[in-house]
């Protein structure tokens, strides 16, 4: 496993020996492949706070090499993805408020530390042990480990925050064209939106844009579709900045969905009044329920050759290149820089 120590401090390779026994609802997994996740990066970076020390990572495809009591339906060998969060499933979030995510037991992979339980709770190590409150899904022999990998977060997200759309939704703004964006360009045309319009300041990353059905839009909305003339707004920028351009695009009665600024440094430069005077719907979209993880897999399953899955995932690193791994995700060759144990 590589442990992070606290920023900016390289990864520390160490071993760990896997548990004797799995209690009732456990399930360990073999990670076949890992992906580096844009929080990884930020918590690396001293953007976000993590105990240390810790395993990273959340993002990964396994195989089950043992499973405890109450688990016999994944026999050993099968290729399976999970949530990226366990949750105890008879809180008031998890049971009233339809908000398993926000579990007031809620344990997140590669966010916990070492001497929580075994300590193999993270991606960047050859075994994980996935808890009883995780909900667990085979993934289809036709979607590969460079595919699948990141599903457990950044699509499963995107289906939760596309899940309900305003009536009509024929023209969409997706505010960054990281993998976030480049998902829900798909899942929105799939959802019968007619436009969809990709905005960044990085040309680079506004290339795959056509690739997955949208349209690609440097820095600026401005001349491209008329004021107040857009169904629905995602911001996937991890930026505040984007904020008024989003509100400005959107037509009364739109919907503005923020998925990207999971940061403190996102003060939004917005009044009431627009808010008020648009009958804007605006809401907050973080991680995702067990349906959502199954409605990623079960879309790749269907589009698997619709769009050019393979070309959002890098050649893997070794996991004793990490280090250089994360080199690379910074630098934002790929949407998703992978990595093999």
């Amino acid at each position: 496993m590589a442990v992070f120590a606290g920023p900016g401090r390289p990864m520390a390779l160490s071993n760990r020996a896997l548990p004797a026994r799995l209690a009732p609802g456990e399930l360990l997994v073999e990670i076949q492949l890992a992906t580096i996740c844009g929080s990884d990066v930020h918590t690396l970076d001293g953007r976000r706070q993590e105990p240390t020390p810790s395993v990273l990572g959340h993002e990964a495809v396994g195989r089950v090499v043992a499973g405890g009591a109450g688990r016999e339906s994944f026999p050993l060998g099968s290729r399976v993805t999970w949530t990226l969060a366990d949750s105890c499933g008879s809180c008031r979030p998890c049971q009233d408020w339809g908000l398993p995510q926000k579990c007031s037991q809620l344990f997140k992979y590669g966010h916990a530390a070492l001497d929580d339980g075994t300590g193999l709770n993270g991606c960047y190590a050859s075994h994980l042990i996935l808890r009883k409150g995780t909900t667990v899904i085979r993934v289809p022999d036709a979607i590969s480990d460079a595919v699948i990998a990141p599903a457990n977060c950044a699509l499963a997200t995107m289906v939760c925050a596309t899940e309900s759309l305003p009536i009509p939704c024929r023209t969409a703004v997706i505010q960054g064209a990281g993998l976030l964006g480049l998902y829900g360009c798909a899942l929105l045309r799939s959802r019968g939106v007619v436009r969809v319009f990709v905005v960044d300041t990085n040309e680079r990353r506004l290339q795959r844009v056509p690739d997955f059905g949208g349209e690609p839009v440097l820095t600026s909305m401005r001349g491209i579709v008329p004021p107040g003339q857009v169904d629905a707004v995602f911001e996937v920028a991890g930026t505040s900045s984007v904020v008024t351009d989003g509100v400005n695009c959107l037509r009364p009665g739109g919907g503005y969905g923020f998925i990207g600024m999971v940061h403190p440094g996102t003060l939004l430069p917005i009044t009431g009044e627009a808010i008020i005077r648009k009958c804007l719907t605006i809401r907050g979209f973080h991680n995702y329920a067990p349906r959502h993880l199954q409605g990623a897999v079960s879309f790749l399953e269907r589009h698997i050759g619709d769009y050019p899955w393979e070309c959002l995932v890098s050649p893997p690193h070794s996991l004793s290149a990490i280090d250089a791994a994360f080199d690379d995700a910074r630098r934002m060759t790929w949407p998703r820089i992978s990595i093999k144990p």
